[in-house]
C-alpha cells in the first residue's frame, strides 16, 4: 500500500514534469521577443542563459521532445523513438506539401516560378494597334538603301530674289487708302495703297491735252493733204501741216510713256478720255506687281511719300533661299545642282544649289553659295539659321533603317521588332551612318518591320515592363 502511494505521487510528478515542459517548449519555439530596440534577444543572464540552452533547444524545436531527450541521453544511438519518428515524417511530408505548394503557386504579380514566360515575355513591349497609333509610332521593314557622304555647311534662310519685289512710288504725294496689310496673299495687279499726287494729276492733264492737240493737228493736216493733191493750196501750206502734226503726235506719245513709267497701263490711258471726274485724277494707285505675300509695310494713312523709299515688299513664300557658308576645303565637293539636306530642330527639307561663288569671303573665310528650297508648306521663314549637308556622294548598303529606329539599351544599340502584341526590342550591330539613316551590319534580318518614330515611347515602356518585373 505504502509503495502503491509512492508510485502514484512519482506518475504524478512525472505528467506535472511533462506539462511544464511542454509549456516551456512552446515558448521556446515561439516567435522571439522583440524589446524597445527592436532587438530579438534578452540582455545580461537571460541572454547567457538564452546561449547555453540553445543547442538543446533547436533541437526541441526541429525534431520534438522525446527526440531531443532521447538523443540527450543516448548521442549515439541511431535509434529513435517511435513517436519521434512519426513527429519527424510528419514535418518532413508537411515541408514537402509546402514546397509543392509554393512550386505551383504565383508571386503577388501573377508570375509563375517557371523560367520559359519570363523568357517570353521578356523585351517585348505590349502594345495594341490603337495604343501604337496613339502614339504616332510609324513601322516600315528593313530594307536595303544609299548612305551619303555629307559636307557640312551653316546656312541661313532668305528671301528668294528671283521672286520678291520691293515696291517704291514713283510720285510724291499724300498716302490716301492702304488696302493690303502685313502678311496678306496677293496677287499680280492688286491694289496696294493710293496716293493723292498732284504729279499724277498733271501727267493725266498733259495727256489729254497732247491727245486734244494730235488730233486737231493730224485733221489739218489731212485737210491740207487733200488740198493741195487737188491744187488748191500750196505745198509750203502741206508742208507745214504735216509739221505740225509730227510734232503733236511726238508730245502725244512722250506724255503717253510718261504715264506708262509711273505704273499706267494702256487700258487706263484709253480709258482717260471718257473720265468725266477730273478730280479722280490725282489718284496715283500702288499695285502688286507679282503674286505672293506682303512681307513688308511702310506707310500710314496721310504719310507723305516719295520716290526714295520702299513702301511695300512682296515676295513669294513658296521657294526660298539657302545661304551657305561652303569652308574653302570643301569646296571641291560643292557644285551647282547638287543636293543639299537642309535641318533646323525637327523640321528637315531637301534643295538644290543654284549659284556658287568662287570667292573666298575675306572676313567668314568661306564661299558662298546659295541653294533653293521648296516652301510650299510654309515651314521655312527668312532669318532661321538651318544646319545644311551637302551630298558629296552616296553608297549602296544591304540594310539601311532611319536614324530615329535605333535607341540605347544598357549601352548597347537597339531596334524595336514589330510582332503579335506590341514590339520587341532586339540587339544590332550598326556600321556607317549619314544624317538621316544607319547602316546595320547584324541583329536585324532584311525585311523584318521595325518602329521607324517616336522609339524613344517604347525605350520608356520596356524600362518600366522591367521594372516591374525585377520588383
Amino acid at each position: 500500500m505504502k509503495f502503491t502511494s509512492k508510485l502514484t505521487l512519482a506518475a504524478a510528478a512525472a505528467l506535472l514534469g511533462l506539462f511544464v515542459a511542454y509549456r516551456e517548449t512552446s515558448a521556446m519555439c515561439g516567435p522571439a521577443k522583440v524589446d524597445a530596440h527592436g532587438h530579438g534577444h534578452g540582455h545580461g543572464e537571460e541572454q547567457d542563459a538564452a546561449h547555453a540552452a540553445e543547442g538543446f533547444g533547436t533541437k526541441v524545436c526541429e525534431d520534438g521532445i522525446v527526440r531531443a531527450v532521447w538523443e540527450s541521453m543516448w548521442p549515439s544511438s541511431p535509434e529513435m523513438a517511435p513517436v519521434a519518428k512519426a513527429d519527424t515524417d510528419q514535418g518532413k511530408k508537411a515541408d514537402t506539401d509546402h514546397a509543392n505548394e509554393s512550386a505551383g503557386a504565383k508571386d503577388e504579380h501573377g508570375h509563375g516560378p517557371g523560367k520559359e514566360e519570363g523568357e517570353s515575355s521578356e523585351g517585348l513591349v505590349k502594345l495594341s494597334s490603337g495604343q501604337i497609333k496613339a502614339a504616332s509610332i510609324e513601322m516600315q521593314p528593313a530594307a536595303s538603301g544609299k548612305l551619303s557622304k555629307e559636307v557640312a555647311a551653316p546656312g541661313r534662310i532668305t528671301m528668294n530674289a528671283n521672286a520678291q519685289a520691293r515696291i517704291v512710288s514713283k510720285l510724291t504725294g499724300t498716302v490716301a487708302s492702304i488696302d493690303k496689310q502685313l502678311g496678306d496673299t496677293v496677287s499680280a495687279g492688286d491694289l496696294l495703297a493710293t496716293i493723292d499726287s498732284r504729279e499724277m494729276a498733271d501727267a493725266k492733264a498733259d495727256f489729254l491735252a497732247a491727245s486734244r492737240t494730235e488730233e486737231l493737228a493730224r485733221s489739218t493736216y489731212e485737210r491740207e493733204e487733200r488740198l493741195w493733191k487737188q491744187k488748191v493750196t500750196a505745198e509750203q501750206e502741206f508742208l507745214a501741216a504735216r509739221n505740225a502734226h509730227a510734232e503733236a503726235k511726238i508730245r502725244l506719245d512722250v506724255s503717253h510713256q510718261r504715264l506708262h513709267a509711273i505704273g499706267i497701263s494702256d487700258d487706263e490711258i484709253k480709258r482717260l478720255p471718257k473720265i468725266g471726274d477730273e478730280s479722280s485724277f490725282r489718284i496715283y494707285e500702288l499695285r502688286a506687281p507679282i503674286s505672293g505675300q506682303v512681307a513688308a509695310r511702310d506707310l500710314v494713312l496721310g504719310q507723305t511719300v516719295g520716290t526714295d523709299k520702299e513702301v511695300f515688299t512682296i515676295a513669294d513664300p513658296a521657294k526660298v533661299w539657302v545661304e551657305l557658308a561652303v569652308p574653302p576645303n570643301d569646296l571641291a565637293f560643292a557644285k551647282q545642282g547638287q543636293t543639299v539636306r537642309v535641318q533646323s530642330g525637327a523640321r528637315q527639307a531637301s534643295g538644290t544649289i543654284i549659284a556658287l561663288s568662287p570667292v573666298i569671303d575675306p572676313e567668314t573665310r568661306s564661299a558662298k553659295a546659295i541653294a533653293e528650297l521648296d516652301n510650299a508648306a510654309g515651314i521655312w521663314k527668312p532669318g532661321d539659321y538651318v544646319d545644311a549637308r551637302l551630298i558629296a556622294s552616296e553608297q549602296e548598303v544591304d540594310i539601311l533603317v532611319p536614324v530615329a529606329a535605333i535607341q540605347t539599351v544598357k549601352g548597347s544599340k537597339v531596334v524595336f521588332v514589330g510582332e503579335s502584341g506590341g514590339f520587341r526590342v532586339r540587339p544590332v550591330t550598326t556600321g556607317r551612318e549619314d544624317s538621316l539613316n544607319v547602316e546595320i551590319v547584324s541583329g536585324l534580318e532584311f525585311g523584318e518591320t521595325i518602329a521607324t518614330s517616336n522609339t524613344f515611347t517604347l525605350k520608356a515602356e520596356l524600362g518600366k515592363a522591367e521594372a516591374e518585373h525585377e520588383h
